[in-house]
């Protein structure tokens, strides 16, 4: 299939006070993944607001956007539309308002995934690997993570 557009997805990357990370679980589309919390960008929007969006709908919270991160540096077909190549780009956040979805430390059950769509999990930050997360970015930021910061 020939690739006619490119998608941009834009991403937070919350690392607690216990050095943890936040990752979301996830069920779209009849699949299972994990990823970072955050998503696509809007038409009209600028990647600030998509992220603030995102983690506004997603968690319930309003963030302070820290510093960049990562930027994708290679070619990514969309896993859910092969007419796309996917742009995303990485954020340090930190939440500014109490988070009032509950984040649990281990991953939920497909089922209760399945129900809820998404559900959110802390992640030790020395224990995360390339293999906790789902798509190819997410897992170069992953490996990043663990080499800068942890």
């Amino acid at each position: 299939m020939k690739i006619r557009k490119v998608v941009i997805r834009v991403y937070g990357i919350w690392i607690n006070d216990e050095n943890q990370i936040l990752l979301s679980d996830e069920y779209y589309n009849g699949a299972f993944f994990t990823k970072f919390p955050g998503g696509g960008l809007e038409l009209g929007e600028s990647v600030y607001e998509c992220l603030k969006r995102e983690w506004k709908e997603e968690l319930a919270v309003e963030i302070e956007i820290l510093r960049h991160f990562y930027t994708s540096e290679f070619f990514q077909q969309s896993a859910f539309d092969h007419s796309a190549q996917i742009l995303s780009i990485y954020y340090l956040v930190r939440p500014t308002t109490e988070v009032k979805v509950s984040i649990s430390m281990i991953k939920q059950e497909e089922q209760i995934i399945r129900q809820a769509r998404q559900t959110f999990r802390w992640m030790k930050g020395a224990e995360l690997r390339e293999s906790h997360v789902t798509f190819p970015i997410d897992r170069k930021v992953a490996t990043m993570l663990l080499e800068t910061l942890l």
